[in-house]
Formats: C-alpha cells, structure tokens, sequence
C-alpha cells in the first residue's frame, strides 16, 4: 500500500511539471507583452514597427510585387488599359481612358496616386482621401475647406502611405475608424460604430477605403452613397435623385458615372458576410512569425495563403479551394467582357446616330439613359477587387443587367434614326459617312475620382 502511494505521488508530481512546463512553453508562443506605446499624434509606421516589430515586417513585404496564386489580382501594377484595350472607348473623354492601373497596396498609396496621369492641374483634396494616415489630422484642422483645396497645395502634408494610424488607436491598438466620410456614412444610416464588436470592425477598417463614392457638389467632400443601402442599385437611386454625374462620354454624350473599389458593398451581399466572416479572416490571417502568433499585416489575395485564410473553415484540398475561387472568376470575367462588347456596340450605335440631325432626340437622350444604368453596372463590378467572388451571385445578377440594358441602349439608338427616315431599324440603321466621330463632351468633372 505504501509503495502504491508513492508511486501515486510520483506520478502526480510529473503530472505537474509537465503542466507547468506546458504554460511556459504556451506563455512563449504568445506575443511577448510590451510597456512601450505610440508617442501621440505619431503617424510614422517604422516608428509603431519599432514597438510591433513583426507586424511591421509583414506590413513591408507588400513591397514584393508579384500576382502569386491570383489570376485577377496582385500588386503588379499592370495597365487595365492594355489588358482589355475596349476600357479606352468605354472611359472615352475622362482621365480613366488614358491611365488606369492595378492596385499595388498600401505600401504604394501615396507614390501612386503621386505618378499617376489622372492628377492634374484641377485635381483637388478629395483624392489624397484613403492614401496617407495624415489626411485626418488635416481634416481636423481644416475642416471641410480640406476636400477642395488644390491637390498640389496639400503634397507637402502627406508624409506616410496607408498604415497602421489608419487603423489602429495608438494607445491601446484596439482597431478604430480614423475616416471621416465612413463616420459620416454610419451616421447617415443611423448606425453607432462605437457599438461593432471586434469582428465587425475587423470588416469596417476595410471600408473605411475599399468602398464606393462620390464628390459631394458642394463642397467636393467624399460621401458614399448609402443613404438608400449598400447595393449597387442603392447607389444608383442615389445618384439619379440628385443628378449627380461623373462625366458626360465623349463619344455618346451620356452623363456617366463612374464607380470606385465596391468591395465593402458587394462583400456585404455575399455569403461569407452573412456568415459572420471578416475580411481580416482571409486577407489578414493569423501567421506564425518566430515565436509568436499575429495577424499578417502583408495584405494580398487570400489564395496565396489558403491553408490559413481558407482551410480554417473550408476542408477540401488547397487545389480545390483554389479551383472553386478562379473557376467562378472565370465565370464572372467572361460575363464582364460579354457587357464590354455591347457597351462598344451602344456607344458607336448612340454616336452614330448623334450625327443624322433627323435623329428623334427623346430616343436618343433614352440611349444615352440607358448607356448610363449599363456602363454603371459594368464598371460595379471590373471596378471592384475580387472580380466577383466576394458575392458571385450579385456580380452576376448586375453584369446580366448590364448586358440587358446596353443592349436596350443600342436598339433605341437605331431606333431614334429609324424612325427619323421611315422606320429603318437594325444595326445598320442611321448610318451615315464618318459615323462614330467622337463628340466632344461638356460637364467634365473638375476633379476626377481617383
């Protein structure tokens, strides 16, 4: 009996070394505590890096260019243009159809928006909005002079890309919404954001950027269209009450609109946000870095880490997830460039048109209508990142649409000069020598959204 409860204790006494060396080997796995903070008012990533330094490390390796996994993304910053050479007609008569490239990241924010051929001499504040954590600092001292002010005249004040003040209090690194227009939107739609739990804000740091909006006509201040909901028709009605317009295309003559990254707004139609997925979850997915467990800040396509962003849930083969995503991109760019071709159809058929001066010109301002609604749902979708996926469904249903509707607009372009010569209608319809010379355009946005 004694020798039983020895051997009882021993054991017992193993049982507990073992535990405790299995809370010291955990307490190491973790992200080791730190008493260091974030001077006030610092905006300076390396300088937060030096407190986070592993997050830091992976924050900079956006630097490395490259597509990876994604067929439809990365951040090599090829030109739309030269990709799908139609985008050229489509964005006829606005800065898009001369410079239109891929996103490169954060990293790259303010040197492209710097570079690019769409800033010119009218650009104005607006568009250094989502490009640099010291944007709103700004708009607290300006106020909402800040969003018309030259581009030029506000340079000097941008000294950082998009990083960690953007998104993180820097006392207590709890995620935050530093964006001015995003508050402004939750207000709008009655929403406190002091009421997200931290999964949601997990999602609405995102949208602080990721989203779709307009210049405000009266002072140029970035608003998104959510007043009426998140949907692309939501903006759309939006849009059509207040007579807003982008540009007026050069070729058709129709007041267009132009659509920004609604990847916060499709996402929310899709199925991974009615299941509580966050796009931190695949986007910024926890990673092992030495020792210990952070949430990657190297932000890419989530199938270029899919046993971390996408295997957590999903547990088929990494090639079957992979072939899951880019089959039904696929599916959605053979969908986009199907609409391209009969936005090119409508725009030549309207400009066509526009130069027989018998043309009946209630028909022509619904062709011109009706290329608006088309092109709009379009450029939704090629405008947004994921080339659908984060709500296959609701691209589809919007490019098919679009399709319908630029379709429509090419009919009633015929139909406007069929009926000016007797009821001649068809694709040959109202053509005259020298059709399809562009028409310049009047109403030009001074300061294109970028």
């Amino acid at each position: 009996m004694k020798r039983f409860w020895q051997s009882s204790l021993l054991l017992g006494l193993m049982l507990i070394m073992i535990a405790v060396l299995a809370i010291g080997c955990n307490q190491q796995s973790q992200t080791p505590p730190t008493a260091a903070s974030i001077p006030e008012g610092e905006l300076d990533p390396a300088v937060w890096g030096k407190v986070y330094p592993d997050q830091y490390a992976s924050y900079l390796k956006q630097k490395e260019q490259t597509k990876g996994n994604s067929k439809y993304g990365g951040s090599v910053p090829e030109s739309h243009l030269k990709e799908s050479p139609a985008q050229v007609k489509l964005f006829a008569g606005y800065p898009f159809s001369e410079d239109y490239n891929d996103e490169r990241g954060h990293v790259w924010a303010l040197e492209d928006v710097i570079n690019t051929q769409r800033v010119g001499a009218t650009t104005i504040g607006s568009c250094w909005n989502c490009k640099s954590p010291n944007v709103k600092p700004l708009v607290d001292k300006m106020g909402d002079s800040f969003w018309s002010t030259p581009f030029a005249d506000l340079k000097d004040e941008m000294k950082h890309p998009i990083s960690c003040a953007n998104c993180h209090d820097p006392k207590t690194m709890a995620l935050t919404i530093t964006s001015v227009p995003l508050l402004d939107a939750l207000k709008t739609r009655g929403i406190d954001p002091a009421n997200f739990s931290r999964q949601e804000m997990r999602t609405m740091v995102c949208a602080q950027c990721h989203v779709e909006y307009y210049f405000k006509p009266d002072n140029k201040k970035v608003t998104f269209p959510w007043n009426y909901g998140l949907k692309m028709d939501d903006a759309e009605k939006l849009y059509t009450e207040i007579n807003f317009k982008d540009w007026n295309h050069k070729e058709s003559q129709a007041p267009m609109l132009k659509a920004q990254h609604p990847d916060y707004e499709l996402f929310s139609t899709g199925v991974h946000a009615a299941n509580g997925v966050a796009c931190a979850d695949c986007h910024m997915p926890y990673v092992k870095q030495g020792q210990t467990k952070i949430s990657s800040h190297h932000l890419q396509s989530p199938l270029n880490h899919i046993s971390q962003s996408c295997q957590t849930c999903h547990k088929q083969s990494e090639d079957y997830l992979k072939n899951q995503v880019i089959g039904t991109q696929d599916t959605v760019f053979k969908a986009k460039v199907s609409l391209e071709t009969a936005l090119t159809d409508a725009i030549n058929a309207i400009a066509s048109a526009a130069n027989n001066p018998a043309a009946k010109a209630d028909m022509m301002n619904e062709a011109r209508t009706l290329h608006r609604q088309a092109q709009w749902r379009w450029d939704y979708i090629s405008a947004e990142n994921s080339m659908g996926w984060h709500s296959p469904k609701e691209a589809l249903r919007v490019l098919s649409e679009g399709l319908d509707l630029a379709r429509q607009a090419q009919l009633k372009a015929n139909l406007a000069v069929g009926a000016a010569v007797g009821g001649t209608s068809g694709p040959e319809a109202g053509k005259t020598p020298g059709a399809g010379t562009a028409v310049d355009a009047t109403g030009q946005s001074p300061a294109p959204k970028q």
